[in-house]
């Protein structure tokens, strides 16, 4: 038996390995992680291997997905649906070889509120606008861009995004029910607070056993996923004392299969349903709180479309960070424009089958590499494994408690937080990088990401513009063997640094003092690496100065592209008045040959 299934295995994986390579030479409709995967070979070996990591990973990712899209305020088969849609589309179009794409905690931050003021519609048309930014980011090239984001600035919202997401957990966890609705962590907090006194103490408890054996498991034994030994002993163990404990027990737990329902034939049935993935039409989805849907026109397109940005930065931001992180642990290398690109058509496809935002999930594709995974065909299979459990499954996850599912969302948050990176970087960080770390934390936590991402890019910018400021400067060499061989009433100024409008004022208010006795000014401009239009204007003002007070002004050293900006500024060779040298040498020289020339001043 054992043969004949490795046979069956074999022959798969040469018709896997034909479709693929005639797919490969029709049009290279595939992305660059699968088709450099396919240009070194694919394996019988290669299959058995990503076959194994595709079961790994998607015994991972099922019961997260759930959880996640529970979280957003979503059913659970929307977070299954995103994982199968997403991760057979990123899997085979996108730039990276090990990368497993589904929902992830990042975005609950941000989705929560589009559910709460738009519905389902809302957050399935935001999505897909999502989608639509991410594929022109990727057709554009600027993949490369996302690695401009400050460092600080990700720590902050990340470690912020850990904090909510722990915390939308805790009703769940605690089994409160009936909180009003709202988008603001401290007036969740708060809300949480004044309900204390509806706690159910089962639910507490199924949460805290649930974290517990999360934490302990991995110390135990790697070999089998933790989520699923956890979750799978917690759901027997409610299920056996909800059927065997005492009356006076008074044993309740709130499950899926209480909290959802889905209709099937006019009969509504608990849980998810057993059905694979159907297209719908995305801003048509009704919740009870919105049940016509959105209208689709520009004034809700003009309102979705903040939301959509920063679902699209986050999702960019994370994906390629994991990719990053990816190509580190195998030794690879990906491609953020391909990745970008296949992200964007996934988030495009996924609100048509029901899914919310998707985004490449660090933890799994770690799991992933870790697992033996080979190709980008393991990330795919591991999509199908989920939709097959999706449809065989469905009557035992209404099993799971709810209580359990956000004790797993804790553990990620925790996980995600690395609060010992964001305390270490307190303590040794820069204060300006500190200030910038904890301004996106505290926006994170107090408003939304939009806020924090938008406030902490520009506070960082800020910050390092004035840091470039303090290194633009000018001053008179110190080389004495240089100053010797310059004639009298002839000044040499070394000017060091970017001219940009945050130091190209301060630094050329030094060149417009003029002495009496002097008549030429060399300007050593070869640490100029670059100049901007305020920087260009501070300049011409100081030549305009110095022309009237007949100085002339000789460039020294100048980079390419420093020199074509005073060329197309009209700032020309003029004799007597401007002169241009290649090096400081042939400067200092052309000084000596202007002061020969200039007349001998007759005694009084």
């Amino acid at each position: 038996m054992l043969r004949r299934s490795l046979r069956y295995v074999d022959e798969l994986s040469d018709a896997v390995k034909r479709r693929l390579s005639a797919a490969l030479s029709a049009r290279e409709l595939l992305g660059y992680g699968l088709r450099d995967k396919l240009r070194e070979g694919y394996t019988r070996a290669d299959f058995r291997a990503d076959l194994l990591a595709s079961l790994v990973v998607g015994v991972v990712a099922l019961p997260l997905s759930m959880a996640l899209a529970i979280a957003v305020g979503m059913s659970p088969e929307s977070g299954l649906y995103t994982a199968i849609i997403a991760g057979v589309t990123c899997a085979l179009l996108g730039g990276t070889r090990f990368q497993v794409t589904g929902p992830t905690a990042a975005f609950v931050v941000v989705l929560v509120p589009i559910v709460q003021k738009f519905g389902p519609g809302g957050l399935f048309l935001a999505g897909a606008m999502a989608g639509v930014i991410l594929l022109i980011l990727g057709l554009a090239r600027l993949g490369k861009l996302m690695e401009f984001v400050p460092h600080p600035v990700t720590s902050g919202f990340t470690m912020g995004i850990a904090v909510v997401i722990g915390a939308l957990q805790l009703k769940d966890a605690l089994g409160v029910t009936g909180l009003p609705s709202t988008d603001n962590t401290p007036d969740y907090l708060a809300a949480l607070w004044a309900a204390r006194a509806a706690i159910q103490p089962w639910d507490a408890g199924i949460a805290a056993v649930t974290v517990g054996l999360l934490l302990a498991i991995p110390r135990a034994t790697t070999r089998v996923p933790a989520p699923l030994l956890a979750l799978t002993a917690v759901a027997v163990g409610v299920a056996v004392l909800a059927h065997y404990a005492p009356d006076s027990w008074d044993f309740h737990a709130a499950t899926i299969g209480s909290r959802f329902h889905y209709v099937v034939g006019g009969e509504q049935m608990p849980g998810v349903p057993p059905l694979p993935p159907h297209p719908i039409v995305p801003w048509a989805a009704s919740d009870a709180a919105h049940p016509s849907g959105l209208h689709l026109d520009w004034h809700t397109l003009r309102e979705l479309l903040p939301a959509a940005f920063a679902i699209a930065m986050l999702g960019a931001i994370e994906s390629l960070l994991a990719a990053v992180v990816a190509d580190g642990m195998a030794g690879t290398r990906h491609d953020p424009n391909s990745e970008l690109i296949a992200l964007g058509i996934a988030n495009i496809v996924v609100p048509f089958f029901g899914g919310i935002a998707a985004t490449g999930a660090l933890a799994r594709t770690a799991t992933n590499i870790r697992a033996g995974a080979r190709s980008p065909l393991s990330a795919a299979m591991h999509a199908l494994f989920v939709l097959a459990c999706t449809i065989a499954l469905a009557p035992l996850v209404s099993y799971l408690p709810m209580a359990a599912l956000a004790g797993l969302l804790i553990v990620v948050a925790r996980n995600m937080s690395e609060a010992r990176h964001f305390v270490r970087l307190v303590r040794i960080a820069p204060r300006h990088d500190v200030l910038v770390m904890l301004t996106c934390f505290g926006l994170t936590v107090a408003f939304d990401m939009v806020v924090s991402v938008t406030v902490g890019v520009l506070l960082a910018a800020l910050l390092f513009m004035r840091r470039m400021a303090v290194l633009t400067t000018v001053a008179e060499p110190v080389d004495e063997q240089l100053a010797a061989d310059v004639p009298a009433g002839v000044r040499l100024y070394r000017i060091a640094g970017p001219m940009f409008f945050g130091a190209a004022k301060s630094a050329m208010e030094q060149l417009a003092i003029v002495g009496d006795r002097h008549h030429t000014y060399i300007l050593d401009m070869r640490a100029v690496p670059t100049m901007d239009a305020t920087g260009l204007v501070a300049l011409e003002s100081v030549l305009d100065r110095l022309r009237r007070s007949k100085i002339k002004v000789i460039f020294a050293g100048l980079s390419p592209e420093v020199s074509d900006v005073l060329e197309r500024a009209g700032i020309r060779r003029e004799p007597g008045r401007i002169a241009y040298a290649p090096d400081i040498e042939t400067a200092v020289s052309m000084s000596i040959i202007h002061t020969a020339r200039l007349p001998t001043p007759h005694p009084a």
